[in-house]
Parts: C-alpha cells; structure tokens; sequence
C-alpha cells in the first residue's frame, strides 16, 4: 500500500467527499482548485440539485464558485455505490449527540457501511467527523472490514479532524494545518501526501487516537474559557461592573492571557458537542471529568440568564413577559454565517415562546429558520425590520451580531434593547432603554 502515497504525490488521484455541508464543500472546493477531480456525496437530493445547476446553499462559497468547480473537476452525486470510484473517500458527516448527550455516531456508521460495501484494493479512508478517541480504529475499521480487505494491506484508514470557521475571512481549508494520524504508518503517510497537496502545512501524529483527541482537546479548551467568563458576566452584572470593559483591559497583556468573550450561549457543530464526547469516553473509563461538565452546566444556563435578564427589563417597564412582543436580532450560531446549528436563539426563542410571549425574528443570513433536530415547530420567516416595526415591539433582543445590522438604525425607533454581544458599544441610546445581558 505504499504505492498509493506516491501515486497521491505524483498527483494521479480522485477524493470522493461524503457530506457537502460547511465542512465537506469548502473541501471539496480546496482539492478541486488543486487541480484534484473530486466526486461529492450527500444524501440530501435537494442539495445535490443545487450543485448541478451552479447554486450554493452555503453563504460564504458563492454560486460563482459552485460553477468554478464543476468546470474543473467536480461533480456531486447521491448514488453511494460510486464509492469505489475515488482512491480516498474523506468523510465529513455531522456527529450530533443524543437527547441525553451521549454520543451519536449514526451518520458515520452509515457512511462506513456505505464505503464497506464499494470499498476496492488501493483506497485511502479518512475520518474527518469530530468524534472521540478511539472511533476510527473501534468503529470505523471493524466495519471496514467487513469488505473482507485487510487494513494496511489492502486499504488505508486515518482520522484528521476538520478545523473549519465558517466565515473567517483570515481562515480556510488550505491555509489551515491539518492534523492526520492513522492506524498504521502508511495510512498515516498516504493521508499526509493527500492533504500536502491542498494545506499550508500538514501535522502528522502518531496514531489517529492523537488526532481526535487533539480535535476535542481544541473545543473543549474554547469551551471551558468561554464559561468562564460567561460565569464572571453574571458574577460581574451583580456588582455593577461591564464585563466587556473588563475584558478588553485585560487583553492589553501581551502574554499569558487570550480574551473570549460571553454570549447567550454556545452554539456550531463543535463547541457545545464535542467537550460531551470527551466526557462520555471517560465515563467508560471509570473517570469523571468534573471541570469539563461544569463548562458545559455554565454554558448551557447562559439562554435562562438571558431570558431572565429580558423578563426582568420588561418588568422594569411594567410588562410582564406573557403577551409582551419580541423579536430575536440574530438567528446564525455566530456573526456574519448563514449557520444555524446549535444556535443559542433557538433556545431563547423556544423559553420565551413557553412564557408566553409573542416572538418574532430578524436575521439577514437566515430568511426562513430550517428545521432543526431539537426544534421541529419552530417555523418562521424573518421580519423587516422598518421603523414601524421596530417602534411596535416591547422588547429586541440582540443575540447575534450581523455586521449587516445598522445599529443606529434600530436604536432610534426601538423602545427596549436587551444586547447579549456587546452589539451596542459607542451607539447612542436615543430612544431606546439598553439592557447587557
């Protein structure tokens, strides 16, 4: 199998992607400006229409783009016996959790099973889904297997975790370095030759038990310090001081301190996920994670605090919370993406909804809200936001912050702003009473 590294670096090679999401289409978009023809998988027809016909469905990869690739060697496909086409099948599927946040590794086993049964001599696998340490050798390889081929002999199998930022303008797939680690060491050199023809720099580690736990151990370091301050926001709020001040001092130390910054809760397909991973693996290792589970206690109470930050500026006013009518500004996990997984509003949405209270939403990126695992009912568009509009409702509460938003805007014709993002920072209050939360 060491001939496939070298044939991966003479550049006589086809990567098949499973799953076009905002992980699997940027890369698939990498390899294909490379010169690499790339062959993309998703079980989602509508999807696979779009890319025919040169549309995205990703804000960031502009239709322009989707066009670009298939002019240069991409080609999108939901007919999964084709796996045996490409000679490295990279699979980037979502890797949710469970109702009771055990980890759900549904959409990688299928797609195992899928690659088991069209899996020939010669092929590389590579797990890019964030999972725990040891999936790719327990759960990934004995279904390999199944295939009757023999790993390191007749097929290859590495794990290198996806580091995408949707969005970040300084940050994408090939100016990223690339972590890989493999079952054995030709897997782990024919996934390195693979990713040094799209990366900056490529990272190999000693066995793919590395690599995963480097993927969680990035998250849950991102986690842990974002629940830190969002427990000294509310310590803060009590005794009078912004903790947004706070922190911009604090970031003046040129060592030993990165700012993170409070919000209305975690939202993306890692952060809120993948410290539970970690977690759940170690339960099965007879060890609790005491300081990763209060992370994730702090940072799952942020939608309450909010919301009681929210009933509590209506009661100022005299309002209760029942009745009173609110829009949501901000329906994207973060600034400026079309992303909504995990987001943090839909949680205050759903909170609010239950105290009775009549909510609307605005976000520029997301014109109607998709339907959500967690959230099957909640539908809706979003509203305008006109003058008359702003002026009709008792309460905005900020919970992403667009640069789209013209902030001035919506302060001088809203009566009462609850802001969870530090959104309003240097803008004149005119009219509208303004609530940090």
């Amino acid at each position: 199998m060491g001939g496939l590294a070298a044939k991966i670096r003479a550049g006589d090679v086809k990567v098949g992607v499973i799953g076009l999401g905002y992980v699997g289409l940027p890369l698939a978009r990498a390899f294909v400006e490379r010169g690499v023809p790339v062959l993309g998988f998703d079980v989602d027809a509508a999807k696979i229409d779009r890319l025919h016909q040169g549309r995205s469905y990703i804000g960031h990869i502009g239709s322009d783009v989707i066009r670009s690739m298939l002019e240069r060697g991409f080609e999108a496909t939901a007919d999964f016996d084709r796996l045996g086409e490409p000679d490295a099948v990279l699979i980037c599927v979502p890797t949710p959790l469970t109702d009771s946040r055990d980890p759900d590794l549904a959409y990688v086993v299928q797609s195992a099973r899928a690659i088991a049964k069209a899996l020939r001599p010669g092929q590389l696998v590579v797990l890019e889904s964030t999972t725990y340490p040891g999936t790719t050798r327990d759960v990934v390889l004995p279904i390999l297997e199944e295939s009757g081929l023999r790993p390191g002999v007749d097929f290859l199998l590495a794990f290198s975790p996806e580091r995408e930022d949707p969005g970040n303008p300084d940050f994408s797939a090939p100016t990223i370095p690339k972590v890989v680690g493999g079952i054995d060491a030709a897997s782990r050199e024919a996934a390195e030759a693979l990713y040094s023809r799209i990366v900056v720099r490529v990272v190999p580690v000693s066995t793919a038990e590395v690599a995963e736990a480097c993927k969680i151990l990035e998250n849950t370091y991102r986690a842990v310090n974002i629940a830190l301050v969002n427990e000294l926001k509310v310590l803060f709020d009590r005794m009078g001081i912004d903790v947004w001040e706070v922190i911009e001092a604090a970031k003046s130390k040129p060592f030993g301190y990165q700012a993170f910054y409070p919000g209305p809760g975690l939202g993306g397909h890692c952060i809120p996920i993948d410290p539970f991973y970690l977690t759940w693996v170690a339960r099965k290792h007879g060890m609790a994670t005491r300081f990763i589970e209060l992370a994730g206690e702090i940072n799952t109470s942020m939608p309450a605090y909010v919301v009681g930050r929210v009933a509590d500026a209506l009661n100022d006013l005299s309002k209760p919370v029942r009745g009173s009518k609110i829009t949501i500004l901000g329906m994207a996990y973060k600034k400026d993406v079309d992303d909504p997984r995990e987001s943090p509003g839909f949680e205050l949405m759903e909170l609010l909804l239950h105290k009775g209270a009549e909510v609307d939403y605005n976000d520029p990126h997301i014109p109607t809200l998709p339907p959500m695992r967690k959230y099957p009912n909640l539908r809706m568009s979003s509203r305008e936001l006109t003058p008359e509009y702003l002026a009709s409702r008792d309460c905005l509460l900020i919970a992403t912050d667009h640069s789209a938003y013209d902030w001035p805007t919506i302060v001088a014709h809203a009566g009462l702003i609850v802001d969870t993002r530090n959104a309003l920072k240097g803008v004149e209050s005119g009219r509208a009473k303004i609530v940090r939360a």
